[in-house]
């Protein structure tokens, strides 16, 4: 597939030259040589150990330079790609490696099939299935900019400051964004997603100032970020974000894929009062094999005048197997627990919750309506039907009752077991083992999502992913919602002191728009995800 874009530019034994670079790159080896006549006369490449322990890569295809620096480009001032040169892009996508049934490494048949779990996706559009190579052309040569509104909900939120013993007290305003920025190490392991795109879209020379620039532009209080690769984090993404103010906590996934979570706030705002990494694998336990986190932080608002609850900050990607639900539920579960524990106040209820993420669940689907719901009940219920990412999954096999075994330590109401003081647990311990033999699983969180995921003016779906396969709503930010919030459900509404008013959001778009802007990534927009940014109120607390 890299080869294409080389022959494009005039290099016509292109697929020859990465042949050539694929005989040489071996997974299995720790070190890697570069083959004589493609090294570079000074450099010590073929020596350094990479990181991760993994071997580096042949050079990235969207990292012009990177051919270059190896000789099998030449230096030029500019780089014309010539559509009608290019070959077809219904080329399948390339072999990718997965893991099997038994936990090994095995390579894809030679059809090249896409990855697991990419097959008839939820929502994906024709405009981007089948993209010939002079549309790709046409389609970036002027990419309007992607037009996004701020809808202004402050008008039906309790504007007026309280009033307590003659003082006024103002709320607490704050701004959350979450934002799958997309690891250039994903992107390169996943090039077929990308076929509409020009390929100077998808060099990180491009896409790091432009997401930088998104997120000084937007400027939120608190950030959520996923697939924040760890190098660029460290070396860029950090480095530009701490001298704008805020500050930085950063989980990696636990397997080798060297993208993470990252949770960042403004200084001025709020104080960390913990962090917690959450990590979803469990050695030991079968379906606990996957190497997703979460991130979750307690944070204090820094504000002299009034006395404020503190906010509990949750981020995680869940898995994206669209027929494994059942781990989605147990890593979901897994997080709840935590922010329960962590978000637990003195008197047993607690602060309020944002919960931010890559859900890989579309909404309505059971895995959101247990978020939004507190239960599911699952009996005789479809893994593949979970998050509804596909709409005629494929296989049939149903959840199992219970979903994750109690060696987990992880109750069927989402709370660690060990949390239950001895007394109370002998009481309880009938009531547990029962438990784990129905099917329905509940936590104690009042969650809302911020965003209504339709479109105010034509009812359509609102989109937060699109690629060349999918164009779904995966992204969510969930929040306590207090009474009288205006989108919170009544039933499930806290104190003003321990929820969230929403007074507004920046509106997502829909299918329409994207075919406008050639989908995602485009010149303008640098992940595949678009970014969700809300403002919320917090009031103060009654006896301050």
């Amino acid at each position: 597939m890299f080869g294409r874009y080389l022959s494009t530019v005039g290099f016509p034994p292109a697929q020859n030259i990465y042949n050539h670079w694929r005989h040489w790159y071996q997974p299995g080896h720790l070190w890697w040589t570069q083959p004589p006549q493609l090294q570079h006369p000074s450099s010590s490449f073929s020596t350094v150990r990479h990181p991760f322990n993994r071997p580096p890569r042949p050079p990235d295809p969207y990292q012009w330079s990177s051919w270059r620096q190896t000789g099998v480009l030449p230096h030029t001032r500019g780089l014309h790609l010539s559509a009608g040169l290019m070959e077809s892009t219904d080329r399948p996508p390339p072999q990718k490696r997965r893991k099997s049934a038994e936990g090994e490494i095995s390579q894809r048949s030679p059809q090249h099939s896409p990855p697991k779990g990419s097959r008839s996706p939820k929502g994906s559009p024709e405009w981007l299935r089948n993209v010939s190579s002079i549309e790709v052309a046409n389609r970036t040569s002027a990419v309007p900019e992607l037009k996004r509104h701020w809808e202004d909900l402050s008008h039906l939120c309790k504007a007026a400051p309280s009033v307590n013993r003659g003082k006024q007290k103002w709320p607490f305003d704050f701004s959350v964004m979450s934002y799958n920025i997309l690891s250039q190490d994903l992107l390169c392991d996943n090039t077929y997603l990308y076929r509409h795109c020009n390929p100077p879209v998808l060099d990180w020379r491009n896409r790091f100032p432009n997401i930088i620039k998104e997120l000084e532009q937007y400027s939120a209080d608190i950030m959520c970020l996923q697939e924040v690769q760890e190098d660029h984090y460290k070396q860029q993404i950090k480095p530009s974000l701490e001298s704008l103010g805020y500050h930085c906590e950063f989980k990696r996934r636990t397997g080798l894929k060297p993208d993470g979570c990252a949770v960042i706030f403004k200084r001025e705002r709020f104080s960390l009062v913990s962090c917690h990494p959450v990590e979803y694998f469990r050695r030991g336990v079968p379906l606990m094999d996957r190497d997703n986190v979460g991130l979750i932080v307690l944070l204090r608002p820094i504000d002299p005048h009034v006395s404020l609850s503190n906010i509990c900050v949750a981020n995680t990607h869940l898995l994206y197997n669209p027929r494994r639900g059942d781990i989605k539920l147990a890593q979901l579960a897994m997080l709840l627990a935590e922010i329960s524990r962590v978000s637990q106040l003195p008197d047993s209820s607690v602060c309020p919750v944002l919960l931010c993420g890559d859900f890989n669940s579309v909404p309505w689907s059971p895995l959101y309506r247990f978020i939004k719901d507190r239960r599911l009940d699952y009996d005789g219920m479809p893994i593949g039907k979970v998050s509804g990412q596909e709409e005629t999954p494929r296989g049939q096999r149903i959840l199992n009752v219970p979903i994750w075994p109690r060696s987990l330590g992880i109750s069927q109401q989402c709370q660690y077991e060990n949390q239950t003081r001895d007394s109370e647990l002998r009481d309880l311990e009938q009531t547990e083992r029962e438990s784990f033999t129905e099917a329905s699983i509940e936590h104690c969180l009042r969650l809302t999502s911020a965003y209504s995921h339709h479109l105010k003016e034509s009812g359509q779906p609102e989109i937060t992913t699109c690629h060349s396969r999918t164009a779904i709503t995966v992204d969510y930010i969930f929040y306590s919602a207090a009474l009288g919030d205006v989108m919170a459900q009544a039933e499930y509404s806290a104190p003003p002191e321990r929820g969230l008013q929403l007074l507004g959001r920046l509106a997502l778009v829909g299918e329409e728009e994207l075919q406008k802007v050639n989908g995602l990534p485009n010149q303008h927009n640098s992940s595949d995800h678009l970014p969700l940014l809300t403002r919320f109120r917090l009031h103060p607390q009654a006896d301050s």
